[in-house]
């Protein structure tokens, strides 16, 4: 099996510096692929220099997670493309179980390895975790991490199962399916692009596996962080353009649920001092109406949505009934 590291960079020369050696040092089974989104610092330079080896795609501009991955991955014929965040350190072994399981399995189509903080790394890292879910009205959690909340890792992830999404932080991805699937939706531009990618494999029948026996470490927010409401406005948005192109049953009913849900968001963002979060959150919705039409489109012409998604409601679960880890919801 032909393997492609692939790690996206734009003006991440200090991230290369300190996370590309892991990279190189435990990747012998594949071939390390470095795609420059338009990068205007010395990043590719120091690359070329340092590690005259390593391969370089050279993107035209910076379209973000989507696109700058969609126009790189063209250029590079592999089996399995592994969608790496510069901001990742790899272990020893990280890769084996993962392509044990997809040579054993071929429906296995998607793969997310066990993803730890680098900066506490006995606890699990925000974006992915062990796995990720969404609940009936589509919001995010995940094995490890429901909300804010990060659970200590004991081991009691340390399996091999189906899930409903895969991290974009560490995302393995059958090359066939990336094309079959026209690739990561790029008005999504970042955040949630690949939830939607793996909902999309999901309506078509396609497994999705977490590997326990593979381990990462994800510093998280390196590009764009927490507090930053350029994030919240694209998580929210993106979460209902989502919702709207993949759910099963009677749309009006979730998104009218989620536009409630998602203005008590704002009022917190509010009462906590945080106006930036809450226009953000204002912003994202305005955005959403704006591309409505077109994310109906989408639906319509979606023939095979499945009803994958649970069916409870995780924010109901975590703020009334404080369930705050994986296993009490």
């Amino acid at each position: 099996m032909k393997l492609a590291v692939v790690i996206l960079n734009w003006n991440g020369k200090q991230l290369l510096e300190q996370f590309l050696p892991s990279v190189i040092t435990h990747s012998k089974e594949a071939t390390i692929y470095i795609a420059d989104n338009a990068s205007t610092d010395d990043s590719i330079a120091f690359v070329k220099a340092t590690y005259p080896s390593i391969q370089i795609i050279k993107n035209k501009e910076n379209g973000g997670y989507a696109k700058g991955y969609n126009d790189a991955l063209k250029q590079i014929e592999a089996d399995v493309f592994c969608l790496l965040n510069s901001d990742v350190e790899v272990t020893k072994n990280w890769l084996p179980p993962i392509i044990n399981v997809f040579n054993k399995d071929l429906n296995t189509t998607i793969i997310q390895p066990k993803l730890l903080d680098f900066k506490k790394k006995d606890y699990f890292e925000y974006a992915g975790a062990a796995g990720g879910f969404l609940d009936k009205y589509g919001y995010p959690y995940c094995r490890g991490r429901v909300f804010n909340t990060i659970e200590k890792d004991t081991g009691q992830y340390n399996d091999t199962t189906e899930i409903f999404w895969a991290s974009g932080a560490c995302f393995f991805i059958r090359s066939t399916v990336f094309k079959q699937l026209n690739g990561f939706d790029e008005y999504f531009f970042a955040h949630m692009e690949e939830i939607d990618l793996c909902w999309r494999a999901k309506n078509l029948g396609y497994s999705i596996k977490y590997i326990g026996d593979s381990e990462v470490y994800h510093v998280g927010g390196a590009t764009l962080n927490a507090i930053n409401p350029r994030k919240t406005y694209l998580n929210f948005r993106n979460s209902l353009f989502s919702l709207t192109k993949n759910a099963k049953g009677l749309l009006f009913r979730i998104i009218l649920t989620r536009l409630i849900l998602d203005g008590i968001a704002g009022i917190k963002f509010l009462i906590e001092f945080k106006p930036k979060h809450m226009l953000a959150v204002l912003k994202a919705h305005f955005s959403f109406y704006y591309h409505l039409k077109r994310l109906l489109n989408q639906r319509k012409s979606n023939t095979n949505k499945k009803k994958y998604y649970g069916t409870t409601s995780v924010v109901f679960d975590y703020f009334v009934n404080k369930k705050n880890d994986y296993k009490s919801l």
